[in-house]
């Protein structure tokens, strides 16, 4: 088993290079330098992570890619073109391995857990990503996976690019005087919207771009009630373009609670394609800016 960590939370917890009997002081792990696939470990890779699957696009490498997770949406030829091994927090080691890869570039957050265990416990190299949906992670990932695939400058400069839209984001974020508060819905389900509070993607996004999550006074996703919504008083709905089915701007001002905000009389819903949203992938600096113009139009200074 050979496993690989990405991004500074990874290190912390389990370092570049982890071995079942290998236990390494916290420095140590840090300061680690990131040992690259050989040729041949990347001849055949899987990318499980729409993150880690665009990422090895936009370094150049999706030639190298014999399947990817029903997450990895981005670029749209990557589930066209590549086999599929299913969801990456619902995967099977058979369907997996099945693919005959050369080495596994495996997210945060993949499972479930003994599926994960057997991967590691294969032969075949698993690279773990680092998933956090933070600005550092994203342009850290690029850096990252570069440097595992035996890219490394290009890594850089993908990194660059990113770090310098992250950039340009923090300077109009800094200009933006009205924080518009955002509720992001995930789904609705027998009546009831499925909301995001703290410790999300969603939060983090509506963060960069500048507004605030109306809902933090709980952690990951949570179902509202009717005085939920009004109390939290929105003043924009974000949803994802192409969610379950359930989630469309038209059932959600169809609710009575919803019509009660100021999202609802406004009607100001802003539908997004998810990967784009929530992926934090090489494309968040650029999606983030466009959701801060978006939410300055909908909610004015």
């Amino acid at each position: 088993m050979t496993e690989f960590r990405s991004g500074s939370r990874g290190l912390r917890r389990r370092g570049l290079l982890a071995l079942p009997i290998l236990a390494l002081p916290a420095i140590a792990r840090a300061a680690a330098p990131v040992p690259p696939l050989t040729p041949a470990q990347t001849a055949r890779l899987v990318a499980i992570g729409g993150a880690v699957t665009e990422t090895v696009y936009a370094l150049g490498m999706g030639d190298k890619l014999v399947a990817v997770d029903s997450t990895s949406l981005y670029p749209p030829t990557a589930l066209r073109e590549k086999k599929n091994v299913g969801y990456m927090r619902a995967l099977s080691a058979e369907g997996v391995l099945s693919v005959e890869p050369s080495a596994i570039l495996l997210i945060d957050g993949s499972g479930p857990p003994p599926v994960v265990e057997l991967l590691r416990r294969s032969p075949v190299p698993v690279v773990a990503v680092d998933g956090a949906p933070t600005a550092e992670a994203v342009g850290g990932r690029a850096r990252f996976l570069g440097q595992v695939l035996d890219a490394q400058a290009r890594g850089a400069a993908l990194a660059r690019d990113i770090e310098a839209g992250f950039a340009t984001l923090a300077a109009a974020r800094a200009a933006h005087t009205r924080q518009a508060g955002v509720m992001f819905i995930l789904s609705l389900r027998g009546g009831r919207p499925l909301a995001a509070g703290r410790d999300t993607a969603a939060d983090s996004i509506i963060a960069l771009a500048g507004a605030r999550n109306v809902l933090t006074g709980f952690s990951g996703y949570k179902a509202l009630t009717d005085e939920a919504v009004i109390q939290a008083a929105p003043e924009v709905i974000l949803m994802m373009e192409a969610g379950d089915g359930t989630a469309t701007a038209e059932a959600v001002l169809a609710m009575s609670a919803f019509r009660a905000t100021p999202a609802g009389q406004a009607r100001a819903v802003v539908s997004v394609d998810g990967e784009a949203l929530l992926g934090f992938g090489p494309r968040t600096p650029e999606t983030a800016l466009a959701l801060m113009k978006r939410f300055a139009v909908l909610v004015p200074a």
